[in-house]
Protein backbone atom coordinates (compact mmCIF):
# COMPACT_ATOMS: atom_id res chain seq x y z
CA UNK A 1 0.00 0.00 0.00
CA UNK A 2 1.20 3.50 -0.83
CA UNK A 3 0.33 4.75 2.65
CA UNK A 4 1.93 1.86 4.53
CA UNK A 5 3.67 3.38 7.54
CA UNK A 6 2.07 6.79 7.08
CA UNK A 7 1.23 8.58 10.33
CA UNK A 8 -2.30 9.73 11.10
CA UNK A 9 -3.77 11.76 13.95
CA UNK A 10 -7.54 11.18 14.37
CA UNK A 11 -9.68 14.03 15.69
CA UNK A 12 -13.24 13.59 16.95
CA UNK A 13 -15.64 16.45 17.53
CA UNK A 14 -18.43 15.42 19.93
CA UNK A 15 -21.21 18.01 20.18
CA UNK A 16 -24.18 18.31 22.51
CA UNK A 17 -27.33 18.87 20.40
CA UNK A 18 -29.90 18.75 23.20
CA UNK A 19 -32.77 21.23 22.93
CA UNK A 20 -30.89 23.75 25.10
CA UNK A 21 -28.41 24.12 22.20
CA UNK A 22 -31.14 25.24 19.78
CA UNK A 23 -30.67 28.62 18.13
CA UNK A 24 -27.42 30.58 18.01
CA UNK A 25 -25.40 27.95 19.87
CA UNK A 26 -26.27 25.24 17.37
CA UNK A 27 -25.67 27.59 14.45
CA UNK A 28 -22.19 28.24 15.85
CA UNK A 29 -21.61 24.50 16.25
CA UNK A 30 -22.67 23.93 12.64
CA UNK A 31 -19.97 26.38 11.53
CA UNK A 32 -17.13 24.39 13.14
CA UNK A 33 -16.59 21.79 10.42
CA UNK A 34 -16.62 24.33 7.55
CA UNK A 35 -14.04 26.39 9.48
CA UNK A 36 -11.87 23.27 9.89
CA UNK A 37 -12.17 22.53 6.16
CA UNK A 38 -11.03 26.09 5.37
CA UNK A 39 -8.04 25.71 7.71
CA UNK A 40 -7.05 22.42 6.12
CA UNK A 41 -7.39 23.92 2.64
CA UNK A 42 -4.89 26.60 3.68
CA UNK A 43 -2.56 23.91 5.09
CA UNK A 44 -3.01 21.06 2.57
CA UNK A 45 -0.02 19.10 3.89
CA UNK A 46 -2.12 18.36 6.96
CA UNK A 47 -4.79 16.48 5.01
CA UNK A 48 -2.34 13.57 4.82
CA UNK A 49 -1.83 13.71 8.59
CA UNK A 50 -5.23 14.25 10.18
CA UNK A 51 -8.64 12.61 9.95
CA UNK A 52 -11.86 14.03 11.37
CA UNK A 53 -15.07 12.51 12.67
CA UNK A 54 -18.25 14.07 14.10
CA UNK A 55 -20.57 12.62 16.72
CA UNK A 56 -23.58 14.44 18.14
CA UNK A 57 -25.49 13.49 21.26
CA UNK A 58 -28.69 14.23 23.14
CA UNK A 59 -30.85 11.37 24.52
CA UNK A 60 -28.81 9.18 22.18
CA UNK A 61 -25.61 9.65 20.21
CA UNK A 62 -25.13 9.45 16.45
CA UNK A 63 -22.09 9.28 14.21
CA UNK A 64 -22.82 12.17 11.87
CA UNK A 65 -19.53 12.01 9.99
CA UNK A 66 -17.38 8.87 10.07
CA UNK A 67 -13.66 9.49 10.43
CA UNK A 68 -12.47 10.90 7.09
CA UNK A 69 -10.30 13.29 5.11
CA UNK A 70 -12.23 16.56 5.24
CA UNK A 71 -10.68 17.67 1.93
CA UNK A 72 -12.23 14.74 0.08
CA UNK A 73 -14.00 16.48 -2.86
CA UNK A 74 -16.90 14.02 -2.65
CA UNK A 75 -17.59 14.77 1.01
CA UNK A 76 -20.84 16.38 2.13
CA UNK A 77 -20.76 17.96 5.57
CA UNK A 78 -23.69 17.06 7.83
CA UNK A 79 -25.90 19.57 9.60
CA UNK A 80 -26.70 19.34 13.30
CA UNK A 81 -30.27 19.62 14.59
CA UNK A 82 -31.48 19.85 18.18
CA UNK A 83 -33.21 16.93 19.86
CA UNK A 84 -33.81 15.51 23.34
CA UNK A 85 -31.85 15.91 26.56
CA UNK A 86 -28.19 15.59 27.56
CA UNK A 87 -26.94 12.02 27.94
CA UNK A 88 -23.20 11.70 28.53
CA UNK A 89 -23.35 7.89 28.70
CA UNK A 90 -24.59 7.69 25.12
CA UNK A 91 -21.86 10.07 23.94
CA UNK A 92 -19.00 8.23 25.63
CA UNK A 93 -20.24 4.76 24.65
CA UNK A 94 -20.76 5.65 20.99
CA UNK A 95 -17.40 7.41 20.85
CA UNK A 96 -15.61 4.41 22.35
CA UNK A 97 -17.12 1.97 19.88
CA UNK A 98 -16.48 4.24 16.90
CA UNK A 99 -12.92 5.02 17.95
CA UNK A 100 -12.05 1.36 18.56
CA UNK A 101 -13.38 0.39 15.12
CA UNK A 102 -11.61 3.29 13.38
CA UNK A 103 -8.22 2.66 14.98
CA UNK A 104 -8.43 -1.06 14.21
CA UNK A 105 -9.29 -0.36 10.56
CA UNK A 106 -6.55 2.24 10.11
CA UNK A 107 -3.99 -0.13 11.58
CA UNK A 108 -5.26 -2.92 9.30
CA UNK A 109 -4.71 -0.49 6.41
CA UNK A 110 -1.10 -0.17 7.66
CA UNK A 111 -1.29 3.38 8.96
CA UNK A 112 0.60 4.38 12.10
CA UNK A 113 -2.16 5.80 14.28
CA UNK A 114 -1.37 8.36 16.93
CA UNK A 115 -3.50 8.79 20.02
CA UNK A 116 -6.89 10.24 19.00
CA UNK A 117 -7.96 13.69 20.15
CA UNK A 118 -11.53 14.32 21.28
CA UNK A 119 -13.06 17.79 21.57
CA UNK A 120 -16.25 17.51 23.60
CA UNK A 121 -18.64 20.47 23.62
CA UNK A 122 -21.62 20.71 25.98
CA UNK A 123 -23.79 23.51 27.34
CA UNK A 124 -25.31 21.76 30.35
CA UNK A 125 -25.11 19.05 32.97
CA UNK A 126 -25.83 15.42 32.06
CA UNK A 127 -29.34 14.16 32.81
CA UNK A 128 -28.32 10.50 33.01
CA UNK A 129 -27.11 8.92 36.24
CA UNK A 130 -23.62 9.98 37.28
CA UNK A 131 -22.62 6.37 38.00
CA UNK A 132 -23.58 5.46 34.43
CA UNK A 133 -21.65 8.19 32.61
CA UNK A 134 -18.67 7.87 34.94
CA UNK A 135 -18.47 4.18 34.08
CA UNK A 136 -18.80 4.89 30.35
CA UNK A 137 -16.07 7.52 30.56
CA UNK A 138 -13.86 5.12 32.49
CA UNK A 139 -14.30 2.47 29.81
CA UNK A 140 -13.40 5.03 27.13
CA UNK A 141 -10.28 6.27 28.88
CA UNK A 142 -9.06 2.81 29.89
CA UNK A 143 -8.66 1.72 26.27
CA UNK A 144 -5.13 0.93 25.16
CA UNK A 145 -5.57 3.64 22.53
CA UNK A 146 -7.36 5.98 24.95
CA UNK A 147 -8.05 9.45 23.59
CA UNK A 148 -6.69 12.80 24.60
CA UNK A 149 -9.97 14.25 25.86
CA UNK A 150 -10.49 18.02 25.82
CA UNK A 151 -13.83 19.11 27.34
CA UNK A 152 -15.31 22.47 26.36
CA UNK A 153 -18.13 23.93 28.45
CA UNK A 154 -20.47 26.78 27.60
CA UNK A 155 -23.57 28.38 29.11
CA UNK A 156 -24.93 26.15 31.92
CA UNK A 157 -22.17 23.51 31.82
CA UNK A 158 -20.79 22.78 35.30
CA UNK A 159 -17.09 23.56 35.54
CA UNK A 160 -16.37 20.75 38.03
CA UNK A 161 -18.23 18.14 35.98
CA UNK A 162 -16.46 19.23 32.82
CA UNK A 163 -13.13 19.44 34.62
CA UNK A 164 -13.48 15.82 35.69
CA UNK A 165 -13.40 14.86 32.00
CA UNK A 166 -9.87 16.13 31.33
CA UNK A 167 -7.79 13.16 30.19
CA UNK A 168 -4.94 12.61 30.70
CA UNK A 169 -5.24 14.79 33.78
CA UNK A 170 -1.60 14.54 34.85
CA UNK A 171 1.86 14.07 33.37
CA UNK A 172 3.83 15.79 30.65
CA UNK A 173 1.05 15.34 28.06
CA UNK A 174 -1.93 16.36 30.18
CA UNK A 175 -4.94 17.94 28.52
CA UNK A 176 -7.09 20.89 29.64
CA UNK A 177 -10.64 22.18 29.99
CA UNK A 178 -11.90 25.22 28.11
CA UNK A 179 -14.81 27.05 29.75
CA UNK A 180 -16.86 30.03 28.74
CA UNK A 181 -16.32 32.93 31.13
CA UNK A 182 -19.36 34.11 33.06
CA UNK A 183 -21.47 36.62 31.15
CA UNK A 184 -19.93 35.81 27.77
CA UNK A 185 -22.14 34.97 24.80
CA UNK A 186 -22.46 31.15 24.49
CA UNK A 187 -22.52 31.10 20.69
CA UNK A 188 -19.43 33.31 20.56
CA UNK A 189 -17.78 30.95 23.07
CA UNK A 190 -18.41 27.98 20.77
CA UNK A 191 -16.86 29.91 17.89
CA UNK A 192 -13.86 30.73 20.08
CA UNK A 193 -13.49 27.07 21.07
CA UNK A 194 -13.47 26.17 17.38
CA UNK A 195 -10.54 28.57 16.96
CA UNK A 196 -8.69 26.77 19.76
CA UNK A 197 -9.44 23.39 18.19
CA UNK A 198 -8.16 24.55 14.79
CA UNK A 199 -5.01 26.04 16.31
CA UNK A 200 -4.35 22.76 18.12
CA UNK A 201 -5.01 20.73 14.98
CA UNK A 202 -2.60 22.80 12.90
CA UNK A 203 0.18 22.77 15.51
CA UNK A 204 -0.25 19.05 16.20
CA UNK A 205 -0.41 18.19 12.50
CA UNK A 206 2.77 20.07 11.64
CA UNK A 207 4.50 18.55 14.66
CA UNK A 208 3.54 15.12 13.38
CA UNK A 209 4.80 16.01 9.90
CA UNK A 210 8.14 16.97 11.48
CA UNK A 211 8.44 13.54 13.08
CA UNK A 212 7.27 14.49 16.57
CA UNK A 213 4.41 13.01 18.55
CA UNK A 214 1.80 14.23 20.96
CA UNK A 215 -1.15 16.56 21.06
CA UNK A 216 -0.35 20.27 21.24
CA UNK A 217 -2.70 22.73 22.92
CA UNK A 218 -2.24 26.46 22.35
CA UNK A 219 -0.72 28.47 25.23
CA UNK A 220 -3.06 30.21 27.64
CA UNK A 221 -1.72 33.56 26.48
CA UNK A 222 -3.15 32.98 22.99
CA UNK A 223 -6.71 32.08 24.00
CA UNK A 224 -9.51 34.13 22.44
CA UNK A 225 -11.63 36.43 24.57
CA UNK A 226 -14.32 34.86 26.72
CA UNK A 227 -12.57 31.53 27.26
CA UNK A 228 -10.72 30.35 30.37
CA UNK A 229 -8.44 27.31 30.48
CA UNK A 230 -8.39 24.99 33.48
CA UNK A 231 -6.00 22.18 34.33
CA UNK A 232 -6.99 19.17 36.42
CA UNK A 233 -4.87 20.58 39.25
CA UNK A 234 -7.31 23.49 39.51
CA UNK A 235 -9.93 21.08 40.89
CA UNK A 236 -7.81 19.38 43.55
Amino acid sequence: MEHAGAKLLPFYLVVDVSFSMEGDKLRAANNILPAIVDALAENPILSDKVRFGLIDFADDAKVRLPLCDLLDPNLSLPGLAARGGTNFTAAFTTLRKEMEANVAQLKADQYLVHRPAVWFISDGEPLDAEASWRQAFGELTSLKAYPNFIPCGVDEADVKVMGSLIHPAQGTKKMALYMMEAGFDPASAITAMAEILISSMIQSGYSLADGNTGMILPPKSSLPAGIKQYDADDFV
